[in-house]
């Protein structure tokens, strides 16, 4: 059972001053600068560092504290450092995390708030921040429509508008690349340190690294994939994929591998589609080669008699594929926000925060690809306001200007009493307009 669903949303104690424990965050500067306006508003902070990767982005080194112990001897020890420190709230970066388990389980026996961050629901013009869990752990999961649209009826304003761009994407690689160097080759010091994946941290480096040398090559590809597929003239249906580790697929998904995904839907598609309707595969933007998606992409349509059917494009932004899309399939993807946004029919495998009847598909796959049935679109746009009006805030956690936006409304956000969900029915949620911004 999710931890927030144990009882009644976790808020601060009353104490008069805030102390804010910081856990692991996104590669990069973000919780640095968090932490240093949660001072400037009189909170104190701490920061527990894994490895030297946490440590090369923590630049206040009063508060930084070490573990050097084993992943056995954790829960003691966060046990350890919420009394001693009088810890009022934890913040971190992913919620499904071992280390981040145990620390939300101490957290909630003494009845301590927890702050969530992630990747936005809305990405990647917005990130999402939740109290007590996020994703298939969301308190969005046990919300209906109808409940949405009643918190809807205290706020009028229109929905806010993405800006242009963050930049995010090559500053996520490249701190992504110089954090496991750090790991990779400053950690000594933290020799019981796990990571939280399977995969050596010698070998992310080197697919960080890889990542960002073949950028311009792999924008190359991609660019001549798309316009191949948009001149070509047929109907065609997408699947949206994730990566094979992300905390969002192994936890909230009927799949332990992409490749099962895959043979699920390129098996209803050559049952089900009509036999001139093609198969458009995209890749998550940040796969870096990990996985043989291609091959197995390949291997699947040739099993199933449709190879010159399925195509395969290499990540990227998905809106000029998504324009002319029939329907589109995916485990839990966020990208699915696009899809709903456009009125396009979509159909999903695993627990998403936006796997709701008004508008995400019951059919079989073979009969979705046979002819899907459209969403509620009226709905979405209500669903897709209020998110925007809680849990999503807009900024990014890689580039200066997202941080800057981010910053501007989420330290308030923290230190209020309420959650975001819970402050939009009060009527005490903070104006979010965002208007357009050209770069």
């Amino acid at each position: 059972m999710p931890l927030w669903r144990q009882g009644a949303p976790m808020t601060p104690p009353a104490q008069t001053t805030r102390v804010f424990l910081f856990l692991q965050g996104p590669h990069g500067p973000f919780f640095h600068g968090l932490a240093q306006m949660l001072r400037t508003a009189g909170a104190r902070v701490w920061r527990v560092g894994f490895n030297a990767g946490d440590q090369a982005f923590w630049f206040h080194s009063q508060s930084y504290l070490p573990y050097h112990g084993t992943p056995q001897d954790w829960p003691d020890e966060i046990d350890r450092i919420l009394d001693a420190r009088q810890i009022t709230d934890i913040v971190l970066y992913g919620d499904t995390r071992p280390i981040h388990d145990v620390a939300i389980k101490a957290a909630r026996a003494r009845g301590l708030t927890v702050h969530v961050f992630e990747e936005g629901y809305m990405r990647p013009y917005w990130v999402t921040y939740e109290r007590g869990g996020s994703n298939g752990n969301s308190r969005l999961m046990d919300m209906d429509i109808p409940s949405m649209q009643s918190a809807l009826a205290c706020s009028d304003m229109e929905s806010p508008l993405p800006p242009a761009h963050w930049g995010d994407m090559r500053q996520h690689v490249f701190y992504g690349a110089l954090y496991h160097w750090f790991v990779m080759f400053r950690n000594r010091k933290y020799r019981n340190f796990r990571p939280h994946r399977d995969m050596p941290v010698t070998k992310e480096f080197q697919l960080y690294l890889q990542r960002l040398l073949l950028m311009p090559a792999h924008a190359i590809e991609r660019r001549s994939a798309t316009w191949r597929i948009r001149r070509g003239g047929f109907p065609y249906h997408l699947a949206l994929l994730q990566l094979e580790h992300d905390s969002s697929f192994q936890m909230h998904s009927p799949f332990s591998t992409m490749t099962e995904f895959l043979g699920e839907v390129i098996k209803g598609f050559a049952s089900g589609a009509p036999r001139h309707h093609h198969l458009v595969v995209k890749a998550h933007p940040l796969e870096d080669g990990r996985v043989a998606i291609r091959q197995e992409v390949r291997r699947l349509a040739r099993e199933h008699g449709i190879t010159d059917r399925v195509h395969y494009v290499r990540g990227g932004k998905l809106a000029q594929l998504l324009n002319d899309a029939r329907s589109a399939v995916t485990v839990n993807s966020t990208a699915a926000q696009q899809v709903l946004w456009r009125g396009i029919p979509l159909k999903v495998f695993g627990r998403a925060v936006y796997d709701k009847p008004e508008f995400i598909s019951n059919q079989r796959l073979r009969d979705f690809f046979a002819g899907a049935t459209r969403p509620d679109n009226r709905a979405y746009k209500d669903y897709r306001r209020f998110l925007l009006e809680t849990s999503q805030v807009p900024g990014g956690f890689y580039s200066t200007r997202g941080r800057r936006q981010l910053l501007r409304h989420v330290v308030d956000m923290m230190l209020s009493s309420e959650d975001p969900y819970e402050a939009l029915k009060s009527g005490t949620a903070a104006p979010r307009q965002q208007l357009r911004v050209v770069t």
